[in-house]
C-alpha cells in the first residue's frame, strides 16, 4: 500500500466515480481499476461497491478514507511544520457566514495583511454547518461561525455578540406581532444556517407556519428581495444598519431567546498552529474592532 494508491481510492472516494476519478488524475480508467483492484488485494477486502451510475463506499471503504485522510493531513501538517518560519507566510484559508464576512471582517483582514503581507489569506463563505465540517475535514483553516457548539474536535473562542432583527420593505405594512409572518413569504438561506434555524424556532414556538419559504443563496439577494417587498427575513442588525438608515428595510427587535446570537471563531485541536493561524487567532483576542454598536425597534 502506497500513498499514490491512496491518493487515487480517496480521490474515487470523493467523486463517486472511476471515469471521473481519471479524468481529474489524468490517468486511464483501466489504470484506476488495476490500482484500486491491487489496494482491495492487498487490505484483503472490498472498498467499493460497483453499479452502473458509479461506486459507493463499502464500510471499510468509509474506514479506510477516515484513516486515508488522516496520513494526508499528517503529511501536509509535517510539511508545514517543516516550512514554518517565525515570520507568518503561505497559505491562510478562513471560513466564514456571509453575515460576518460583509460586516466584520474586511477591517480584521486589512489589519492583518498589513502587518503580515506575505500571508496568501483566502476567506471562503458559506453556512455555519459548511464552515463546521470544512474545518473538521481540514478544508480550512479556521472559521467564523454561529455558536456555542458542542464538539470534542475543536476549539472555539467567542467574537462578538450579534443582534438578531426581522426586516421588512418600507413599502410593506408593518407587522404588528410574530402572528403577521404567517401571512408573509419567509426569505432564507439554504438549510445549515444558524440564523435560519434560530427563526424556525421561534416559529415553532409560536406554533406558526409561514405561507411560503423561497431559499437564497447570497445575503445581497435577500437583502434586495425584501427592500422590494418580496417577504420578510432575520438577518444581524449590523448586516441591515445601512438599509434602514436608506430608509430601504424596516428593522423589528425579537425576544432575546431567539434573537441574540454569538458568533465564535472555530479551529481543530489537533492542528499544529502555524504562525499565520496563531498570529491571526492572537489578533482575535486582542482586537476590540469587530464590535459594532447595534441597536433595534421594537413591534
Amino acid at each position: 500500500m502506497d500513498l499514490q494508491a491512496l491518493k487515487i481510492f480517496q480521490t474515487v472516494a470523493r467523486l463517486g466515480s472511476i471515469s471521473q476519478a481519471a479524468r481529474e488524475l489524468k490517468y486511464a480508467q483501466s489504470n484506476i481499476t488495476m490500482r484500486i483492484k491491487q489496494l482491495e488485494a492487498d487490505l484483503q477486502t472490498t472498498l467499493f461497491y460497483r453499479h452502473n451510475r458509479g461506486t459507493k463506499l463499502t464500510a471499510k471503504g468509509s474506514l479506510l478514507l477516515t484513516y486515508t485522510e488522516k496520513i494526508f493531513h499528517l503529511i501536509e501538517e509535517t510539511q508545514n511544520v517543516m516550512n514554518d518560519y517565525q515570520t507568518p507566510k503561505g497559505p491562510l484559508i478562513i471560513g466564514s457566514m456571509e453575515t460576518t464576512a460583509a460586516v466584520r471582517l474586511p477591517v480584521l483582514f486589512s489589519k492583518y495583511l498589513k502587518d503580515y503581507p506575505d500571508v496568501d489569506l483566502t476567506l471562503k463563505t458559506g453556512s455555519t454547518e459548511e464552515n463546521i465540517q470544512g474545518v473538521l475535514q481540514y478544508e480550512l483553516d479556521g472559521a467564523f461561525v454561529s455558536g456555542p457548539i458542542k464538539h470534542t474536535e475543536l476549539n472555539q473562542m467567542e467574537v462578538i455578540e450579534e443582534e438578531l432583527v426581522l426586516i421588512t420593505g418600507t413599502n410593506q405594512p408593518l407587522l404588528s406581532s410574530i402572528r403577521d409572518i404567517q401571512t408573509r413569504t419567509l426569505l432564507v438561506f439554504r438549510s445549515g444556517c444558524y440564523y435560519r434555524e434560530k427563526l424556525e424556532q421561534w416559529l415553532h414556538q409560536e406554533n406558526l407556519i409561514p405561507n411560503k419559504i423561497m431559499e437564497f443563496g447570497t445575503l445581497d439577494a435577500i437583502i434586495g428581495c425584501v427592500s422590494a417587498g418580496l417577504g420578510v427575513s432575520m438577518l444581524p442588525q449590523s448586516v441591515i444598519k445601512k438599509n434602514i438608515q436608506d430608509g430601504t428595510l424596516r428593522q423589528y427587535s425579537i425576544p432575546n431567546a431567539y434573537g441574540k446570537v454569538k458568533t465564535i471563531f472555530i479551529y481543530r485541536k489537533d492542528k499544529y498552529l502555524t504562525s499565520s493561524l496563531l498570529k491571526f487567532i492572537n489578533l482575535l483576542n486582542e482586537w476590540d474592532g469587530l464590535k459594532i454598536d447595534n441597536q433595534a425597534d421594537y413591534f
